[in-house]
């Protein structure tokens, strides 16, 4: 098994979406980036804490690659919104991806290449690509929220 993390707005929709996928095993919630130790979700929400809502996904690469899952990640959102997804605002909202090792790294910035370049946007791909790093799984009412209120989408 392999794990990728991707932060593309709030995460209950997009592990929604990822869980979906053949090939991922789990999804969950919680926060990455930050420099405050198991953050809340009211420490992060206030935007004190550095981190971004993030969706962890670990995934099967014999049943789905990694190329997979960065198009489902460019087709869930809007990464050409700096800092806000709809009506969320704020850095804990930003698109990144954040890699486990060099192969990912490689493959999310040629992805966003061909992102950025395929002319599907009408503003330039702002995701940020990281090296993995502090994630902090979110609160258990936070994990499969959407399936758990039996919605199929945060927001209209």
């Amino acid at each position: 098994m392999e794990i990728a993390t991707f932060g593309a707005g709030c995460f209950w929709g997009v592990e929604a979406t990822f869980a979906q996928v053949d090939g991922v095993v789990s999804t969950s919630v919680g926060y990455a980036g930050g420099s405050v130790e198991n953050p809340t979700y009211q420490q992060v929400c206030l935007g004190q804490t550095g981190h971004t809502e993030v969706v962890r996904v670990e995934f099967d690469p014999a049943r789905v690659s990694f190329e997979a899952l960065l198009d489902v990640f460019w087709s869930c959102h809007d990464p050409t919104q700096l800092n806000r997804q709809g009506p969320d605002f704020g850095y804990q909202y930003r698109s990144v991806i954040f890699c486990e090792g060099a192969s990912q790294l490689a493959a999310a910035e040629a992805s966003k290449r061909a992102a950025d370049a395929s002319g599907r946007y009408l503003r330039p791909v702002c995701t940020v690509i990281e090296p993995g790093r502090n994630f902090f799984r979110a609160e258990e009412y936070h994990q499969q929220y959407l399936a758990k209120k039996g919605l199929a989408a945060c927001h209209a």
